[in-house]
């Protein structure tokens, strides 16, 4: 049986404190990168208003749009890919929300986030069976929620709040000073008898009427969802304008049956009150100040929502934690989604066909039959595939961050899974070229998964290809921080370019420049900058790449093929098999992956020939370079790809 509601209330203390202590790292990262599109919140019940505190705070932070949408909108509706997909679910077990997720990781979005209270949870299983997905877990001190989200909410409510606050901090935001305020606030006895009281002629009504602004409108929600699940009455919610339109009404011709509480907050204390003054004075109101920043109100209205919700069923005899499920609710809850309908021209295709066409081309099959052109990509597809299998390959070249390693942990060492098929390559009379745009350190990481007997067989492209060295060469590369002379006068440049200067490091090395981002800045800003700099300082024959990282500025003449070329000349008449990240120009492995031999984990080029991506669908980066890497089988002296192999 579930917890009586007043257990959970009696835990929200602590679970706030817990909440503003916890490590966020791996949640800000995630903030970080959703921080650059448009985003869609996904929850059921009480997931739901989480996914709506995700979405406002994306909003007032980032200024991009944001969404929220129930398990069965995001299945049946088209969601861009460059748009943000969060998850939302405290137990991680539903039926809706795992089959939002397979749905949405087939379709292999820009960012898949998933935001879980337990680790062991079947959601949580499915983001790592797809390591690309951002996976977040977070489980409450409190333990499992009881039939209403309450611990939990509060938790992911707050770990969303800390990590928008500090990743895209305005100066205005006040919400480390706050937070202690905040939780003097759930620990005041006195003011919520105080409100308790206010309270008491709302219940004697039937129908209760929520009015909110944008700060508290989060509260508003949960009552709405509380009130409902719990069968605690009938209750609406409205902003103070959209109350203006039509929803008073209500009020009109249902005064006798109905009250008002209103959420005060200061951003929209002198609305409210004109409007609260308006409204019979018949009708049981209750104003309810609510202090602080909009991140603060969000949050203290939250707390209020909760611990109305438990005054609600105290007034009705009900308790909002055991309201009873009744058996047609049970089987409701377990009910299987049904599976979106199969698009007519992808029926007779293979699956792994149909998702390699959908990532050239960027459009669904059926639009490209309607177009006319699928039997072109078809052709164009077959054609790579029987050159792949026809050929016989000395080695492969990687990239090395996206590629090799993850770039959410690319300052580790290659994983053991990633180490051992090198390994089985090199062992077997294969030679690996790395192509990367970082320095030493790649020497020194894979110097810890690569046996030493195998040094001299894997070659380095250190700075995009500037500099060659065997990864048992201890001279390579040069890590001079003065550039050569093609890069000084850009250099320079860039260094008194104020933009860049306040939103990127910049990192000078012989042959490249390197611009990271210090807060969330898109590549394509990053990018654009460089090149600009590079027009204005008339350097039009140098290069401007971009990684998974940072932006590169490269001298003549330095280019990963460089890594291809050489091996080649110690190698005649040998083929290689080239994989890389960011295929799509100005990417920097644009030039490598157009070679004949090319296969991209993520990002592919336009051209139907070459750099096509041949994972099973919904698997990006790492995962497919293991499955590039064990379909090179060996074959007498030569390697052969064979997917089957996999």
């Amino acid at each position: 049986m579930a917890r009586p509601y007043a257990t959970e209330m009696s835990k929200l203390a602590e679970t706030f404190s817990w909440a503003l202590s916890c490590d966020i790292t791996a949640l800000r990262q995630a903030v970080r990168t959703a921080g650059l599109s448009s985003l869609m919140a996904i929850g059921s019940g009480g997931s739901l208003t989480a996914a709506h505190a995700l979405a406002s705070l994306h909003r007032r932070r980032t200024g991009h749009l944001a969404a929220v949408a129930t398990p069965l909108e995001a299945i049946f509706e088209p969601i861009s890919s460059a748009t943000s997909s969060w998850l939302v679910s405290a137990g991680g077990s539903n039926v809706d929300i795992i089959a939002a997720f397979h749905a949405l990781v087939a379709r292999e979005p820009r960012q898949l986030a998933v935001m879980c209270g337990k680790a062991d949870s079947p959601l949580s299983a499915a983001a790592l069976a797809h390591p690309f997905t951002d996976l977040v877990v977070y489980p409450p001190p409190a333990g499992k929620d009881g039939f209403l989200a309450t611990n939990s909410l509060l938790a992911f409510v707050t770990l969303l709040t800390r990590a928008y606050a500090v990743e895209f901090d305005q100066g205005d935001s006040r919400f480390d000073e706050e937070s202690s305020a905040l939780l003097a606030l759930l620990r005041d006895a006195e003011r919520w008898d105080q409100w308790k009281t206010l309270l008491q002629p709302a219940w004697g009504r039937a129908t209760t009427l929520v009015l909110h602004g944008p700060t508290t409108r989060i509260g508003a929600v949960d009552l709405e969802s509380k009130f409902t699940e719990a069968a605690l009455g009938n209750l609406q919610i409205a902003d103070f304008r959209n109350f203006a339109h039509g929803r008073h009404h209500w009020l009109a011709k249902r005064a006798d049956e109905s009250a008002v509480i209103a959420f005060v907050s200061a951003a929209d204390e002198e609305l409210a009150l004109k409007t609260l003054d308006l409204i019979p004075t018949s009708i049981p109101q209750v104003r309810l100040p609510i202090a602080g920043s909009s991140e603060c109100a969000m949050l203290a209205s939250l707390f209020a929502a909760l611990k109305i919700t438990g005054w609600a069923g105290e007034a009705r005899d009900l308790d909002p934690g055991r309201p009873g499920v009744p058996d047609f609710g049970r089987k409701l809850y377990h009910l299987a989604l049904p599976k979106p309908p199969r698009r007519s021209a992808a029926q007779s295709m293979k699956d792994d066909d149909v998702v390699a066409i959908e990532r050239k081309a960027g459009q669904p099959v059926a639009r490209l039959e309607r177009q006319e052109n699928l039997p072109w990509w078809s052709e164009s597809l077959g054609a790579f595939r029987r050159r792949l299998k026809e050929a016989r390959f000395a080695g492969a070249i990687l990239d090395y961050d996206g590629t090799l390693v993850d770039s959410r942990s690319r300052f580790d060492p290659p994983s053991d899974a990633i180490a051992a098929e090198l390994s089985r390559i090199l062992f077997s009379g294969g030679r690996i070229g790395v192509a990367t745009g970082r320095g030493a350190s790649v020497r020194r990481d894979l110097r810890t998964v690569v046996p030493r007997e195998c040094w001299d067989r894997v070659l380095i492209g250190y700075y995009n290809g500037a500099e060659l060295g065997l990864l048992s060469d201890d001279a390579v590369p040069d890590s001079t921080e003065t550039v050569c002379e093609e890069l000084s006068a850009v250099a320079s440049a860039l260094r008194s370019q104020t933009e860049l200067v306040d939103i990127a490091s910049q990192t000078d090395r012989r042959y490249q420049i390197t611009l990271e981002a210090r807060r969330p800045t898109t590549e394509g800003r990053l990018w654009d900058l460089a090149q600009q700099t590079l027009l204005l300082t008339a350097r039009r024959h140098l290069s401007v790449t971009r990684s998974s990282h940072s932006v590169d500025v490269v001298a003549p003449n330095v280019t990963k093929l460089n890594v291809l070329q050489r091996l080649q000349a110690n190698h005649p008449g040998t083929h290689w098999l080239a994989i890389g990240d960011r295929g799509r120009w100005p990417g920097n492995d644009y030039e490598l992956l157009k070679t004949p031999y090319a296969l991209s984990v993520d990002e592919l080029s336009v051209d139907s020939e070459t750099c096509w991506n041949l994972a099973p669908r919904g698997q990006r980066g790492i995962e497919v370079t293991l499955v590039y890497l064990r379909a090179l089988v060996n074959e007498g002296a030569a390697l052969r790809f064979d997917l089957s192999a996999r």
